[in-house]
């Protein structure tokens, strides 16, 4: 392998490992949290805004029909008055005004379509993200304790045994030694004092002379 071909290689294995640090489970998983809850305020401005327009359109629409009711009167009484020029006036805005109104009211029903498929969008966006936040708490659950048990694992390989092995081997070597040393000691005492014991019970021919001429008196 050529040498800028292993300064490839590390480099590519450095970034690899930076990547895997910075691709944190958590912090993902609450990235996307993020994400789904931005949605879903835009989500929640759009169906404001869309219930703005329909309820400006039903404003609209009570207008309109208000004034072909207006209309309506002023033909009716232009009739009874015998004024046909100002009831065909009346008659012409009112058709008018109810041509407008048709119009008014089936872009209603079209906003009411928008709104009824944006509320169930909606809703599904927070139903994903309820079902997401359960997922989130069972997956941050699951890597806390994978976490935790990477760090044990860790912990215990790091373990030099060979060390151990030697330091419980000195361990009992020298608690060997020491038992040497006692049972040396035991050895070396014992003699010493059963001739103390000897030498204290020696009694002198003196002596025993004596003891037997008290005895004979």
């Amino acid at each position: 392998m050529g040498i800028f071909k292993r300064i490839k290689t590390i480099a590519k294995a450095d970034i690899n490992g930076l990547i895997d640090g910075i691709e944190d489970p958590i912090a993902m998983l609450n990235e996307y949290s993020r994400e789904m809850e931005q949605e879903i305020v835009k989500g929640q401005k759009a169906l404001a805004r869309q219930i703005y327009v329909e309820k400006k359109q039903e404003a609209l629409i009570s207008q309109v029909k208000a004034l072909v009711d207006k209309r309506t009167r002023q033909a009716k009484l232009a009739i009874e008055h015998g004024d046909e020029a100002m009831a065909k006036l009346a008659v012409q805005e009112k058709l008018n005004q109810e041509s407008q109104l048709h119009f008014y009211q089936g872009q209603l029903e079209s906003l009411k379509g928008q709104t009824k498929i944006l509320i169930e969008k909606l809703d599904q966006l927070k139903e994903t993200y309820n079902q997401m936040q359960q997922k989130k708490n069972l997956l941050a659950s699951r890597a806390n304790v994978a976490q935790s048990m990477k760090q044990i694992q860790k912990a215990t390989i790091s373990f030099n045994t060979d060390d151990i092995a030697r330091g419980v081997a000195r361990a009992e070597d020298r608690i060997l030694m020491m038992e040497a040393e006692v049972q040396v000691g035991n050895q070396f005492s014992t003699p010493l004092a059963q001739f103390d014991a000897a030498y204290n019970s020696f009694v002198s021919e003196e002596e025993l002379n004596q003891e037997i001429e008290k005895l004979k008196s």
